[in-house]
């Protein structure tokens, strides 16, 4: 783990961490508490998991599957997109460890993989609502 400072943020190029330019912002006289930053491949990791959830079909999928584990007729049904750009988007999901998949005969049902990522979502949803 790698504890940023404001002597430190500089070399991140945080916005206002460059010495003097903070000074100008009116929260100049508010020091923030360093900020521990996680190793670059877990940040690396969380990108991509951030860009998993980049499309609104695979929102909208999180939030069905936040209600219950669905099969991927149930998801079409629920979200009037054609099944074969469901099934691409569950796999993208899959992939990134959002969703879990467990044959049930010849159906497929999925499943939030944990409800963290669903939170994220929640949340993005709720923070564009409110406005």
């Amino acid at each position: 783990m790698t504890t940023v400072t404001a002597e430190t943020a500089s070399d991140l190029n945080v916005p206002g961490s460059a010495s003097g330019s903070a000074d100008d912002h009116e929260h100049s006289r508010i020091r923030p508490a360093p900020v521990t930053t996680p190793e670059v491949d877990t940040l690396v990791a969380a990108g991509e998991l951030l860009r998993a959830l980049a499309a609104p079909v695979r929102i909208a999928i999180v939030l069905q599957l936040l209600e219950s584990e669905r099969c991927v007729h149930e998801i079409v049904d629920a979200l009037g997109v054609a099944q074969p750009l469901i099934s691409q988007h569950l796999r993208v999901l899959k992939s990134a460890g959002v969703v879990h998949g467990e044959r049930h005969g010849r159906e497929v049902v999925y499943r939030l993989v944990d409800e963290h990522l669903s939170h994220i979502v929640v949340d993005a949803v709720t923070h564009v609502e409110e406005g």
